[in-house]
């Protein structure tokens, strides 16, 4: 194995083993706490432009699925890093090794022992710019945040499923897969759009609602779906936004938004029902959160851990949003009935 280095944006490198493409990058280093699905985190876009360190001991033990597990259509994340890697995978959708897959996405790895050192670090100062450095070439410290990662992860065209008889227009801005399924599944028509698509426009596809989804970066750089999301507020179209879904939503209706020190990045993240005792698992993946909850809208739920938002929702109208995935793939289902609850606000034709 070629040896690697991971290094900081302040001056400090850990030394490590490189199994994925023996490339250099830069990027935000974060890290997750998720013991499993890191197939389905790898190809999250809300990645895109990260380094993840994976704080769970063992990864590719059980290799890669095909890409019918996967959450997009290729390797999101910038980099990887994880404390033991398994090269000799056991699981029956296996269809490669993790190594042999980064390496064909092109993606560098790191195989460095001490991961919990590096997620101490990351708690402790907060996301910081780092980069992979594997061989003798070098690369400048680049933030991701500065650019307009969801225009980079959003689909181009038009994406048309299902055979429901209400229409959900889903604004991709780094949509994962399992979204879309758990729509599907629930007998509606999806039409996927680009993020910065014209929704109202005339000749655009007629839709009964909208689902806002997840992506990366900071919610401030999709200003044209801010746009069309203040207009749907404006003519009162049901409306969920899931994860960034929830700072755009909060942004177009008058809210502001922030960047947490280390992002929340685990399946297990508490949040609470506001206004009840119940608290549920919910799987996440965001660096930014919800500051000022914007006039006319509650908190639906709060983060049991720091208390910071979990979701919105409006007093009388039919606009909602979380923070975490419902679709939670992967991790616990336990947030479903979100879609259950949106879709029953959703006039019948």
């Amino acid at each position: 194995m070629k040896r690697g280095k991971l290094v900081f944006k302040d001056g400090i490198v850990f030394e490590g083993a490189s199994f994925g493409k023996p490339i250099s990058i830069a990027g935000e280093i974060v890290f997750t706490t998720g013991m499993v699905g890191y197939p389905e985190s790898l190809t999250d876009p809300s990645y895109a432009g990260q380094i993840l360190i994976f704080t769970y001991p063992l990864l590719g033990n059980y290799g890669v699925p095909d890409r019918t597990h996967w959450e997009s259509k290729r390797v999101q994340v910038a980099g990887v890093v994880v404390s033991q890697y398994v090269d000799t995978p056991s699981h029956p959708t296996s269809m490669m090794t993790l190594g042999k897959w980064l390496r064909r996405e092109g993606v560098p790895a790191l195989e460095i022992k001490d991961t919990r050192a590096l997620a101490e670090k990351l708690r402790g100062e907060g996301a910081m710019l780092g980069k992979i450095l594997i061989g003798k070439k070098n690369v400048p410290f680049d933030d991701p945040n500065r650019r307009n990662l969801v225009d980079e992860v959003s689909i181009k065209t038009l994406l048309r499923e299902g055979n429901g008889k209400r229409t959900i227009a889903l604004v991709d801005c780094g949509t994962k897969e399992n979204i879309r399924r758990n729509l599907l599944a629930r007998g509606v028509r999806v039409t996927t759009v680009p993020w910065n698509y014209p929704i109202f426009k005339k000749g655009a596809p007629a839709f009964d609602a909208i689902v806002i989804s997840n992506g990366p970066g900071d919610p401030m750089m999709a200003r044209a779906t801010i746009a069309n999301i203040r207009e749907a507020l404006r003519r009162k179209v049901p409306m969920l936004g899931i994860c960034l879904g929830n700072q755009i939503l909060a942004l177009a209706a008058g809210g502001t938004t922030y960047k947490l020190k280390f992002g929340h990045r685990s399946q297990n993240q508490p949040c609470r029902l506001v206004g009840t005792d119940r608290s549920y698992l919910t799987t996440q993946n965001h660096g930014f959160a919800v500051k000022r909850i914007p006039r006319g809208f509650r908190p639906w739920f709060v983060n049991a851990n720091d208390r910071t938002n979990e979701g919105l929702i409006h007093e009388r109208l039919p606009f909602m949003s979380v923070q975490f995935h419902p679709e939670a793939s992967p991790g616990p289902l336990d947030t479903g009935w979100i879609f259950d609850y949106f879709l029953k606000r959703v006039p019948k034709p």
